[in-house]
């Protein structure tokens, strides 16, 4: 499904959870819109509040809660505890992040699954890649080691 169909459905699902449509919410899904990748929610906030300034945090929490549950944004945790969204996921993944430099990468699922089978099979433990983040250094900063 393109992104565009996906932000049609949005009003739709919103609706189908009984939540009226508010221009609080129609903000938050134009800044949305607008952002690819990772993005923190006060970075969201703040992007709000540029257009409209009385925009309050906790309505933009709540929604990004129920635009998770929709499948619009996905959130995990930095290595550095940071909860960040990514936007219109194409598939839950893993990320690597390198504690020298701060750079961080996205992880393809298929690169965590003999991770996730092997747990799932010796532990009947079933992981939550899109909170999965390895710490560790990146190639060049480990070079510089």
């Amino acid at each position: 499904m393109s992104a565009s169909a996906r932000w049609a459905d949005v009003r739709a699902a919103l609706r189908s959870r009984g939540l009226r449509w508010t221009p609080q919410r129609g903000l938050i899904l134009d800044v949305l819109a607008e952002t690819r990748g990772h993005v923190t929610g006060s970075e969201i906030v703040e992007r709000c509040r540029a257009r409209q300034p009385d925009t309050t945090p906790s309505t933009v929490y709540r929604t990004l809660d129920v635009l998770e549950e929709i499948g619009v944004v996905h959130h995990s945790h930095g290595a550095d505890g940071r909860e960040e969204f990514h936007v219109l996921p194409e598939a839950e993944h893993a990320h690597l992040q390198c504690q020298a430099c701060g750079g961080s990468w996205e992880v393809d699922p298929a690169e965590t699954e003999p991770l996730v089978a092997d747990l799932a099979a010796r532990r009947g433990f079933r992981v939550a890649v899109g909170h999965l983040t390895i710490a560790g250094r990146c190639a060049a900063c480990a070079d510089e080691d």
